[in-house]
């Protein structure tokens, strides 16, 4: 049988992604991840949404505060605009067939595969012996985040692309094994739209991270209103004059440039329309407008989750009912899974 003859998954399209319950959520974080996984529930799809718990522990971390971040993260999704009503919202330590299916991934990826990746490479620094066996398989971990619930779309930003080449490769591999064309799709990257890589307000050639130890080199989603207003005035340009009137004056200009992508994902503008309003201007003109944009869009966001954070009961139950249902869903996949490895079964 060729390539071409073998079997695809024929299955339900399903979104799957997961946010890490490790530091205080920014304006990147929203607009690259919330704003999404809330555009794609209500625009149809099947999604399921996880704070990943398990991944947080691959890092030294705080494990007195863990829930309470867990809560957090829940809490930054719900104030985005994921409904538990309409997706499935839970913590991936909830659902244990994350883990069984990481051990048997972890029978099917290869070592050379794992040594490739970027981000533990980053992560581990010079002393990659000293790092945890975690953090090497984190990406196995993450491909059976995905499969586990068949998940045939993943949004995900473009330092996350070879983690999800990664997960192909482990289904495709899986799927070739044990002779079981078309059980595990092959997840796509959902990558397209404005905000999908928003930049350091400080420095507009790295990306915006709540690890940045320049507070006002992000905006966090509980930062107020002043403060929202004080960072964006205070944020980077340069000397090469005023506002570009053309796409093509953002050369050499990272930190206008960035400065107007937010503005356009905000307002649902392209780069086109916002240097149509604003190119030729000074920056004393177009940062006030963008702050006074940011906190219109981030104020209501801010006031539900410090709302939701003063009720850590409602948050639970929504993580409760979504643990309920991801269990649903992935239960019957690695009962499947585990008769096609040929364990035994009672």
């Amino acid at each position: 049988m060729s390539d071409t003859d073998i079997p695809t998954y024929t299955g339900p399209k399903r979104v799957f992604s997961g946010i890490q319950p490790t530091g205080n959520l920014h304006l990147g974080n929203y607009l690259g991840a919330l704003k999404k996984f809330a555009d794609l529930q209500d625009a149809g799809w099947d999604c399921v949404y996880c704070v990943v718990d398990l991944h947080a522990i691959t890092m030294p971390y705080d494990q007195a505060n863990l829930a309470n971040q867990t809560r957090q993260i829940a809490a930054a999704m719900m104030a985005s605009g994921v409904d538990p009503g309409k997706s499935v919202l839970f913590a991936q330590s909830s659902v244990r067939a994350h883990t069984e299916l990481t051990w048997i991934f972890d029978s099917v990826a290869r070592m050379g595969w794992l040594e490739k990746m970027i981000q533990f490479k980053d992560k581990s620094g010079r002393d990659s012996e000293r790092a945890s066996v975690g953090l090497f398989n984190y990406p196995v971990l993450q491909a059976a985040d995905i499969l586990v619930y068949k998940a045939t779309h993943v949004p995900v930003g473009e330092d996350q692309k070879q983690h999800l080449e990664l997960s192909r490769d482990i289904a495709d591999r899986f799927n070739r094994d044990y002779d079981a064309p078309g059980f595990f799709p092959m997840p796509e990257a959902l990558i397209e739209g404005p905000g999908a890589r928003i930049m350091s307000l400080k420095d507009g050639t790295k990306k915006m991270s709540k690890s940045d130890p320049a507070e006002n080199s992000r905006i966090n989603l509980i930062d107020d209103a002043d403060t929202i207003s004080k960072k964006i005035k205070k944020s980077k340009t340069d000397t090469l004059g005023d506002m570009p009137e053309t796409v093509e004056g953002f050369e050499g200009r990272p930190e206008v440039k960035n400065l107007v992508g937010i503005y356009g994902a905000l307002a649902d503008m392209s780069d086109e329309q916002v240097l149509a309003e604003y190119g030729g201007k000074g920056f004393g003109t177009f940062k006030p407008a963008l702050a006074d944009l940011a906190v219109d869009h981030l104020a209501p966001i801010t006031a539900r989750m410090r709302e939701l954070m003063d009720n850590p009961a409602e948050i639970d139950a929504a993580l409760r009912k979504g643990a309920e249902q991801a269990n649903a869903i992935a239960e019957p996949i690695i009962e499947e899974v585990r008769q096609i490895v040929g364990f035994w079964r009672p």
